[in-house]
């Protein structure tokens, strides 16, 4: 890769994932230009200021001239928009790369504009429920998986260069044709988000008026539903974009549900057992080496007795050996936890420390698996 000034990279969107590829980029190519446009001023005048960014655009033509590569990082379908923008202005020597999790779209949007030659469709497997420049980090893709979706015409030598420069910010490269990509992705993402946002509407309709299952469902419920509270706006473009790979999918699941509707009819406990046998089995050997499309917790749990300055007491020994504390909560629901006290760290080296600095102090200390 070029390591000089020359190099010059833009980004249309700075949202979590743009603006965590472009702090990623300052920390590993800090002399690398960025130009950087969003939609939000605040945001470009954030980026500005941390110097994430050289320079702001007011919209993506021009400015994006001289760029060697230009990320596209908003929704999916404002993408296809930006992307007939920027067919004008690019050099002829420019990559287009996105960073959407529905390839389909975009890529037969490239091949209607002529553009297969300078496009390299890309998507990390990072995400959050947070979204916003505020919630991004110099690391999201590192040891992540990433996507890296060529067309046919773009040249051998462009794609291996570009996949080098993804590795150098720490992501692990995995090439797919874009039809590939998404069918993998409908599985492994977007009907898990639409699975998560059914199940919180199950129990928001069966909820009371004081509202007590929302006490309830603290705890397990909240964690395995946390992808629902993920932007509406990105959820609804990539429902749409990836529709038919969506359907196919939930069809399947709703004959599955029918299956285990007929199991319960017919008291069929071997079916069941089966069924929940197979299912965790499988998630058993899902490893946890590698980041996936959700952000990871890592959290510990840990019974304290209910006496005064007991939480102080546990914060402050983990903050006199230097471990940062994310954020921390009293379990109420204990359906899926043993320990009361919740603890949530930065990253798993904290997390370890964490559990062998307080069961060194003889507390008694749980995780999830």
């Amino acid at each position: 890769m070029v390591t000089d000034s020359n190099f010059t990279i833009g980004f249309i969107g700075l949202g979590l994932i743009g603006g965590s590829i472009a702090k990623g980029i300052k920390r590993v190519f800090p002399n690398y230009k960025i130009i950087g446009f969003d939609e939000d001023r605040e945001t470009l005048k954030t980026a500005l200021q941390e110097r994430i960014i050289d320079a702001a655009s007011d919209g993506c033509g021009e400015d994006f001239k001289e760029c060697n590569y230009v990320f596209l990082c908003a929704p999916v379908q404002y993408n296809i928009m930006y992307l007939q923008r920027l067919k004008e202005s690019i050099g002829k020597d420019c990559i287009v790369t996105d960073v959407g999790s529905v390839k389909g779209e975009i890529h037969k949007k490239v091949e209607e504009l002529q553009m297969e030659e300078c496009f390299i469709g890309g998507h990390p497997m990072v995400g959050s429920e947070k979204a916003g420049f505020s919630f991004s980090s110099d690391r999201l893709v590192e040891n992540a998986y990433y996507f890296i979706t060529p067309t046919k015409k773009v040249s051998e030598e462009k794609v291996k260069e570009f996949t080098s420069f993804i590795e150098e910010l720490g992501a692990l490269t995995i090439l797919l044709e874009y039809d590939q990509h998404d069918a993998f992705t409908a599985a492994i993402s977007h009907v898990p988000h639409i699975i998560a946002s059914e199940l919180v509407h199950l129990v928001k309709d069966m909820d009371t008026d004081n509202g007590i299952l929302k006490q309830l469902a603290a705890g397990g419920f909240k964690d395995i539903t946390r992808i629902a509270s993920s932007s509406p706006v990105v959820w609804e473009q990539i429902s749409l974009s990836n529709k038919e790979n969506i359907k196919n999918l939930l069809t399947q699941a709703k004959e599955h549900l029918e299956t285990v509707i007929q199991a319960l009819d017919e008291e069929n406990r071997e079916y069941l057992n089966t069924y929940f046998k197979e299912a965790g089995e499988y998630r058993s050997s899902v490893p946890d080496s590698a980041v996936g499309l959700m952000e990871k917790s890592y959290e510990i749990f840990i019974d304290i007795p209910d006496e005064p300055g007991t939480i102080a007491t546990t914060t402050t020994l983990l903050a006199l050996n230097h471990i940062s504390i994310k954020n921390i909560g009293i379990i109420h629901n204990r359906e899926f936890e043993e320990g009361v006290f919740k603890i949530m760290l930065y990253d798993d080296d904290s997390a370890r420390r964490a559990k062998e600095i307080l069961r060194n102090k003889n507390y008694m200390v749980y995780e999830r698996k």
